[in-house]
């Protein structure tokens, strides 16, 4: 990285961390720090609604899915697009309405503590993968740059500073870091796009370099699409981190705007990426390996100046995102497992913060050990998630759901995903399976295991 853009990254982080930081110290409460004290905004949750989904782990994988199927692969942000409608038509106003610590205390609520400890242990299981994959993509991201430096020292720079950002903060800070990186991205993304459009075709171009429609097709099969669209639907509804914001709403009408928005702009901003990576490759550019694309791109077709503007707010990607895990693992902790107390002062936050850093430092942990293709890891961590599905969309919608009915369909949730991916694997195309066969048994087993047991109250989200 030449000096300039060096100095640019710099410039960039710093003013993240001084927004971060930025009257940290005033935050005393614990509704504070895990919820905004529930006054959020609708520009301000939208930016934070789209820079927690907008992540650098599903930037990497959709860019390299760009390089190697061409412009094929700008089907993949509908995807995002359908789950996060959905998202709002089915639970935005719910879940606000609720207006719980965690998404698991809804299932507490509406089934017993059991069934709730139950489904809280599932989802933070969930998100210490989703986490460790985000990392992962982290240091994919900054490797070309430091080739020098060991992984291990790496992630744990980069998490350092995501420690300063936000971590006395809490989603306070993490919301101010979300606006600011939004309006950044905004701008970024669409030049990404344009500096590439623009750039020259390589003289040594060959004939193979330039895909058909066809042949991206073949690559990325459409019930491949379909079925990660589907299973986006029934994973989204129940992410802890999307939940933890739309807690931090103003109101349930904010909610559901915000998340109608926040849909459209990350569509838009994962297709000018994916964009931006089928040309790379269309114009006869070279990339070690599918993964390492987009920083290839960076590398070789930006302006100067640019470049370091491009890592900085890669980077922020990840650390927005990462911190609005933690900060959701931390509240379903404490929310689930503690006693809350979010009427006291700073002690309270302590523990919020320790929770936060041992999450973290386990996230480490398994993105330097297990983790090896992000996309892959991340798909996999969403089946306990999916398992859940039949118990909060029939807890907000049918009282006669019942918490063994609701327990039938997690086992049956997590057989399914489990087992498509055991048979199947990913060659065989296993989300297919899961998808179109898995989650409809999953709500078949969970009516009908309703049906046949107590009724229990439901909980009113209206």
């Amino acid at each position: 990285m030449m000096i300039f853009d060096f100095l640019t990254f710099c410039g960039v982080i710093g003013l993240l961390v001084a927004i971060g930081l930025y009257k940290s110290k005033t935050i005393r409460s614990e509704s504070a720090y895990l919820f905004a004290e529930r006054k959020t905004k609708w520009a301000a949750l939208t930016a934070t609604l789209v820079m927690t989904e907008f992540n650098s782990a599903t930037l990497i994988s959709f860019s390299s899915l760009g390089y190697i199927a061409g412009f094929w692969a700008l089907v993949l942000p509908f995807i995002f697009l359908f789950g996060l409608i959905f998202y709002a038509l089915t639970v935005a106003e719910k879940w606000k309405a609720f207006d719980g610590l965690s998404v698991a205390g809804f299932f507490s609520k509406r089934y017993g503590k059991n069934m709730g400890t139950y489904a809280s242990i599932l989802l933070l299981l969930a998100m210490l993968g989703f986490s460790a994959a985000y990392i992962k993509s982290l240091i994919l991201l900054f490797h070309p740059i430091f080739p020098s430096i060991e992984p291990w020292i790496l992630s744990t720079g980069l998490l350092a500073i995501v420690f300063v950002m936000s971590l006395r903060g809490g989603l306070i800070a993490i919301i101010r870091t979300d606006v600011l990186s939004l309006i950044l991205m905004l701008v970024f993304f669409p030049l990404m796009a344009f500096f590439m459009w623009k750039a020259p075709i390589l003289s040594e171009i060959s004939s193979t370099v330039s895909l058909s429609l066809a042949q991206g097709q073949k690559i990325l099969p459409l019930r491949f699409i379909f079925s990660l669209t589907i299973l986006t639907m029934f994973t989204y509804i129940l992410a802890p981190w999307y939940g933890q914001k739309i807690f931090a709403a103003k109101s349930p009408k904010v909610a559901y705007w915000a998340v109608i928005t926040a849909a459209i702009l990350v569509f838009f901003l994962y297709g000018a990426a994916i964009f931006a990576t089928a040309l790379f490759r269309s114009k006869g550019f070279e990339s070690p390996s599918p993964e390492q694309a987009l920083p290839c791109l960076i590398n070789h077709c930006l302006p100067l100046g640019f470049k370091g503007i491009a890592y900085a707010l890669l980077f922020a990607t990840s650390a927005t995102t990462l911190t609005g895990v933690w900060s959701a693992m931390s509240a379903m902790w404490i929310g689930d497992f503690l006693k809350p107390h979010l009427d006291s002062t700073l002690i309270s936050c302590r523990r919020s913060i320790l929770a936060t850093t041992v999450f973290a430092a386990i996230s480490l942990l398994l993105a330097n050990t297990l983790i090896d293709s992000v996309f892959n890891k991340l798909i996999l961590a969403n089946i306990p998630v999916a398992a859940l599905s039949f118990g909060l969309l029939a807890g907000f919608y049918w009282k006669k759901a019942s918490w063994q009915g609701v327990y039938l369909s997690i086992m049956m949730g997590c057989l399914c995903g489990a087992g498509a991916y055991c048979i199947f694997g990913e060659e065989g195309g296993y989300t297919w399976y899961w998808a179109v066969y898995g989650i409809p048994l999953t709500f078949l087993v969970g009516i009908l295991g309703s049906l046949f047991s107590r009724e229990t109250v439901a909980v009113n989200a209206e």
